[in-house]
């Protein structure tokens, strides 16, 4: 006994000293050796041994992500932490921690070869070639990794992507080999094998995101000339869009102007497709587009038996009870396409189940249903019932339309709608019985009923319906007593708005809240609970039972801003979902009284700090800058990326809110117009907005569109950089309003003095000048040569991208302070609609 503990002594210090030896020498990635950007017939990518492209761009080697013990050869960003991993070779065969003593990348045969630890080839380029030329591989810093015998390239890393779709490359269709490049998600974020999700190029030139490589769930639609349906790809300023359909091939490819600019494009572990250019102030990958815009949107975004909820502005997956994540790594990584699998199995099909234990079904209402569905020639919800409960390979179904739907197999794409949607429907779900003798929270159910005891269920359950039907219309019939409103005020004239139609009006997916519920979380309009004023009324916080917190806005009789402005912002921000836009959470219609709830900001709008003498020291740069570019994705959204285009035209500070982590929101939708299709612009009788953020075609002629926005938010730019407002703006013996002082001090190359004093240490002096020159781009006479949404987001995420001098802004002509008094025959109402204005307290 004390012989063999001795040898399990000696076997574990052996364990011990190999997996120390190794661990040190893996760490030598910290410290890789390099081989230059060339790999030849005498050299070897081993671990600790990369290549590394000459301008010191990419770097490719051996990798390993998180816990996981598989090893992979790769390409990856040099510079940049995180290690961001652009392509990988075997993504289907990764080696082992065993493997990694002797396992090499090398040339073998004019091939590139990966040997495993027992020196088998586990992946190769498998080219046929047989040439007396020396082969060599070169890594370019472009990222491509290309295998040539002199002049010729026999391989390159760009004709087989993994994930990522990088400047320089193609992603197309060869029509002659009829070979297809695809881009294939990673399984999660730490796991780069083959998930669920693909992007292609179909023959016709149209891109398309398909889940399992066979549905079909995003298209771009064709290209149209300028880009890819409402993604405009030319007359950028910082890449060039090359899109070819000839004879032998179709493909999309495209450059950046300036290559020291990190940009990619990549189908991620969601489902999505997201355009991104790293930011080095921030040391992040900043976004400039994500389709689709709604991730429930992405087919089996939540996998098998899970349910996508999107009425949040995270999209959230949870397994239907009964079920529990397949993966619960995965889950904890935010990739869900795993889905959930049962907790107990079914008992259909065994014989010797007694009565008790026999299947049932668990209702969930208002969702959508799965598309891959049965239909049954049956004519009663009743034998619908029976039918799938005696089909073994059915395991759900759902009766609507007088007909009878079946599912078979797992089931795929349900999400959770709100139960003011009329699209939701009604499915029931096989589940062992055991499971119902758990807890059920917030749940239904539905047991199975045999066909001898159909008819006094069916009586019982009757009345039962009866009886909450006739509840629920006295409850009904005296609320509209007191509220003549509620049924009609989506029924009034539409006003400029028309655009709206009865089905976008049917679907306000707002939530309605009873007067009484709202004076309980207000404490009846408590003095002590008030947040400020504005031009249309009072702003409360509230707080309902749970602790849940509100922003009350209630809108005043005596405002000249009524129901018109009331119903568009309730329609509009309920079809609108972005982390960049404040998210409204119900609404009240009771008499006289028109209130909307929106989601609390503690830290109020951006006017509060940056106009704040205390306040405005407490956001440095960076914070500002993030605050720049949150609210440039929400323009962008609401331009480019939501259902319908939306035309704000009232962008201000007071505006944009700001939650808890100081990300911004823009708010106040009543005065925003929605324009159909690819229409930019629009005319208006009544010009409406504020003084000091309205673009000069609008305030003078009415006209208002995208560039309208454009102009505002250069505006805030100038004004979330300085610190102060763009009206009332004084300057020595001058009244000069901001964008007049700015373009002067432009023109005397002394711009930097416009900054902040408090953020002259925490800002370097080439990100202010980008800043400031991009404002001023914004803010041009000319609203055709102001750069568009899109445009802005590029030149705020690039860092060294060659920006276009602006010219003259509008309204510069001012000399007097008196000039600015307004006559009162003036055509355009000043909107005090604001959610917040400046208070104490927070919001």
């Amino acid at each position: 006994m004390e012989s063999k503990n001795k040898y399990s002594l000696t076997f574990l210090k052996l364990v011990l000293f190999l997996c120390f030896s190794f661990e040190a020498k893996t760490n030598t990635t910290n410290q890789k050796l390099s081989l230059g950007d060339t790999l030849d017939v005498e050299k070897s990518i081993t671990i600790g041994v990369t290549v590394v492209s000459s301008g010191g761009i990419f770097e490719m080697g051996f990798f390993k992500l998180g816990n996981l013990s598989n090893y992979y050869i790769g390409i990856w960003y040099k510079q940049i932490t995180p290690q961001t991993i652009v392509w990988v070779a075997n993504r289907e065969t990764p080696l082992s921690f065993l493997d990694m003593e002797s396992a090499e990348l090398k040339i073998m045969q004019d091939n590139l070869v990966l040997l495993n630890g027992n020196e088998l080839s586990i992946w190769t380029t498998n080219i046929n070639s047989s040439t007396k030329k020396p082969v060599v591989a070169i890594l370019r810093d472009d990222g491509n990794l290309i295998l040539n015998h002199g002049s010729n390239s026999l391989w390159q890393s760009f004709d087989h992507p993994s994930h990522t779709f990088l400047p320089g490359s193609k992603l197309g269709y060869n029509k002659k080999t009829k070979t297809q490049q695809t881009l294939t998600s990673w399984t999660n974020s730490e796991d780069p094998s083959p998930g669920l999700f693909s992007l292609e190029i179909k023959p016709n030139g149209e891109s398309i995101v398909r889940w399992n490589k066979t549905v079909q769930y995003w298209s771009s639609g064709p290209w149209n000339g300028h880009g890819w349906g409402t993604i405009p790809l030319k007359s950028n300023p910082m890449f060039n869009f090359t899109f070819i359909n000839n004879t032998n091939e179709v493909y999309f490819s495209y450059y950046i102007f300036n290559p020291s600019v990190m940009s990619r494009f990549i189908i991620d572990v969601t489902g999505e497709i997201k355009q991104l250019t790293w930011l080095n102030s921030t040391k992040q990958w900043n976004m400039f587009f994500a389709q689709p815009v709604q991730s429930c949107d992405v087919y089996g975004y939540c996998g098998a038996y899970g349910a996508c909820n999107d009425s949040s502005s995270i999209a959230l997956c949870d397994c239907l009870p009964g079920f529990t994540p397949r993966s619960k790594k995965d889950w904890d990584l935010n990739s869900f396409s795993g889905g959930c699998e049962r907790k107990t199995s079914l008992t259909c099909g065994n014989a010797s189940a007694s009565i008790l234990e026999e299947d049932k079904y668990w209702m969930h209402s208002h969702m959508r249903l799965p598309i891959d569905n049965n239909i049954l020639a049956i004519g009663s919800a009743t034998e619908c019932e029976y039918t799938c409960l005696n089909n073994c390979s059915c395991n759900a179904y759902a009766f609507d339309d007088n007909k009878c739907l079946a599912w078979d197999g797992d089931l795929f794409n349900l999400q959770q709608l709100s139960e003011n949607d009329a699209s939701g429907i009604t499915i029931y779900v096989k589940l062992a019985a055991s499971e119902f003798s758990a807890p059920k929270v917030a749940y239904q159910t539905h047991k199975s009923r045999r066909l001898k005891v159909a008819l006094p269920t069916t009586i019982a359950t009757t009345l039962f319906l009866c009886s909450l039907i006739f509840l629920f219309y006295k409850t009904r019939r005296a609320r509209s007593k007191g509220n003549p409103h509620l049924h009609n005020w989506l029924n009034t004239e539409k006003g400029e708005n028309d655009l709206i139609d009865e089905e976008d009006e049917k679907g306000t997916d707002v939530p309605f809240f009873s007067l009484e519920s709202i004076l309980a979380a207000t404490d009846n309009f408590s003095e002590e609970n008030k947040l400020g004023r504005g031009g249309f009324g009072l702003v409360y916080k509230g707080k309902f039972q749970g602790g849940r917190e509100i922003a009350v806005k209630r809108l005043s009789a005596q405002s000249g801003q009524g129901i018109n402005e009331f119903k568009n912002e309730v329609i509009l921000i309920a079809r609108l979902q972005h982390r960049n836009l404040v998210r409204l959470m119900g609404y009240c219609v009771q008499g006289n009284e028109k209130i909307l709830l929106y989601e609390y900001m503690p830290n109020k709008s951006l006017d509060t700090f940056i106009f704040d003498e205390r306040n405005h020291t407490l956001i440095d740069w960076k914070k500002r800058f993030d605050i720049i570019s949150g609210i440039a994705r929400g323009i962008l959204y609401l331009h480019h990326d939501s259902r319908l285009r939306i035309i704000h035209r009232d962008l201000k500070t007071s505006n944009i809110l700001l939650d808890k982590e100081m990300t911004p929101k823009i708010s106040d939708f009543g005065l925003a117009r929605i324009v159909q299709g690819n229409i930019t612009e629009a005319n208006t009788n009544k010009v409406v907005g504020t003084y000091g953020y309205m673009s000069p075609e609008y305030a003078l002629d009415g006209l208002f569109s995208v560039k309208s926005d454009v102009f505002s938010f250069g505006v805030i730019m100038l004004e979330i950089i300085c610190g102060k407002r763009n009206t009332g703006f004084y300057q020595r013996e001058e009244a000069l309003n901001l964008l007049s002082y700015t373009w002067k001090l432009w023109n005397e190359g002394n711009v930097m003095s416009l900054v902040d004093d408090s953020l002259l240490e925490s800002c370097n002096e080439e990100d202010a000048l980008k800043c400031i020159n991009i404002a001023l781009l914004c803010v041009q006479e000319d609203a055709n040569i102001r750069p568009s949404m899109p445009d802005v987001i590029m030149m705020l995420g690039s860092e060294s991208i060659s920006i276009l001098k602006p010219n003259k802004p509008a309204f510069t002509v001012r000399t007097r302070a008196y000039s600015t008094t307004l006559s009162s025959s003036e055509s355009y109402i000043n909107s005090c609609n604001e959610l917040t204005v400046t208070v104490e307290d927070g919001r």
